[in-house]
């Protein structure tokens, strides 16, 4: 990437009320970051969803010296950084409409590995879901998945601590900083977990542990993996949050099931009692729904039954017979097509049955 065009993504990210979703509509239909900077503020305007505010914040120049500074730092100290439109940007994030503009890394990490899972738990872990944890990650083992979690007290720590004692690479999404470290206590672990895997951020170098960041890191944890585990939780609690996220991303979650009085128990009987998690009782639970145990196989390529198709439908066509049914919004990340675009395409190839609407925004071959 282009120093320049690093600088303009930093710029957005620090511009208010300039979200992760805004960001990328904005890059897919202007052509890139940099660019956007150099459009006249009647011009963003034009552009649905860009009010006047918005358009002032864009325009404004404010924060420039901070923007400097963190640029800066990227590129003396060799910052490693994954952007969303990089083929380096994990794939079940770039599924994921909110996924993060840019993120930064530290460590060796392989984020087109083929099994991941994310554990997230309650901080004060029992010694039941600390046992149970454990079990889980050693009953994995033979898969070598990617363990994913927060490197927070209790069931985060205690995840990623299992996956290292297994030889598994494990990525610990941090609510802050890159040059942070939250807890304090949990500084003896760094070494270890960078030479098994990583930590991840989309916060900046010296940004500190506050407490909206980790409500925001609870979305990465959710989106980086093919399921997400719950293994205690009270009623209330993030690692409930981080549940959420993952079924709105239609990811599957997992929930150990424990005693209707335990405390830390109440959070997890909770997601299994209303169906929003399957019932976790070992490793085998995940390994059949996840289809661990079967084969891949090999993809067949459909004879093209629709020889006048333009270039764009093309593309469209072919990212659906690959991946199937998906988000209208997800087939513009995949496919660059900006979202105004895409929606006119899909109507044409309705009209030749190329392609199904489904509802909520859901389009099929």
């Amino acid at each position: 990437m282009l120093e320049e065009e690093l600088f303009a993504i930093l710029r957005l990210q620090a511009t208010p009320k300039i979200g992760t979703i805004i960001t990328k509509k904005l890059i897919q239909i202007i052509g890139s970051a940099e660019q956007i900077f150099r459009e006249k503020k009647s011009s963003l305007l034009k552009i649905d969803g860009i009010g006047e505010l918005l358009a002032q914040q864009i325009v404004s120049t404010k924060n420039l010296k901070k923007i400097e500074k963190e640029h800066s730092y990227v590129l003396e100290n060799g910052v490693q950084y994954s952007y969303f439109l990089d083929e380096n940007y994990p794939k079940n994030l770039q599924n994921c409409i909110d996924g993060p503009v840019i993120f930064f890394h530290d460590g060796q990490m392989n984020w087109q590995h083929q099994k991941i899972i994310s554990i997230v738990g309650t901080r004060n872990i029992t010694n039941y879901g600390r046992a149970f944890c454990n079990q889980l990650v050693q009953d994995l083992a033979s898969y070598n998945p990617v363990i994913v979690s927060g490197f927070a007290y209790g069931a985060d720590i205690c995840a990623h601590k299992a996956a290292m004692d297994n030889n598994l690479q494990t990525i610990a999404v941090l609510a802050h900083g890159l040059d942070e470290i939250y807890p304090k206590t949990h500084k003896k672990y760094m070494h270890q977990v960078l030479a098994n895997g990583g930590f991840i951020s989309e916060f900046w170098h010296d940004e500190p542990p506050m407490r909206e960041n980790f409500l925001k890191r609870n979305r990465i944890v959710a989106g980086m993996a093919d399921a997400t585990v719950i293994i205690e939780s009270a009623v209330k609690g993030g690692s409930l949050v981080t549940a959420d996220i993952a079924n709105s991303y239609h990811r599957d979650v997992f929930a150990l099931p424990g005693r209707v009085d335990d405390t830390y128990s109440k959070g997890c009987n909770n997601l299994i009692k209303t169906h929003q998690a399957h019932l976790l009782s070992s490793a085998e639970d995940i390994i059949q729904l996840l289809n661990w145990n079967k084969k891949e196989k090999a993809i067949v390529q459909q004879p093209q039954l629709f020889l006048n198709l333009e270039p764009e439908e093309q593309i469209i066509y072919d990212y659906l017979q690959t991946n199937g049914k998906q988000l209208l919004d997800v087939i513009a990340l995949d496919c660059k097509i900006p979202v105004y675009k895409l929606s006119s395409v899909l109507i044409q190839m309705e009209l030749k049955n190329v392609v199904k609407a489904l509802p909520g925004k859901m389009f099929e071959v």
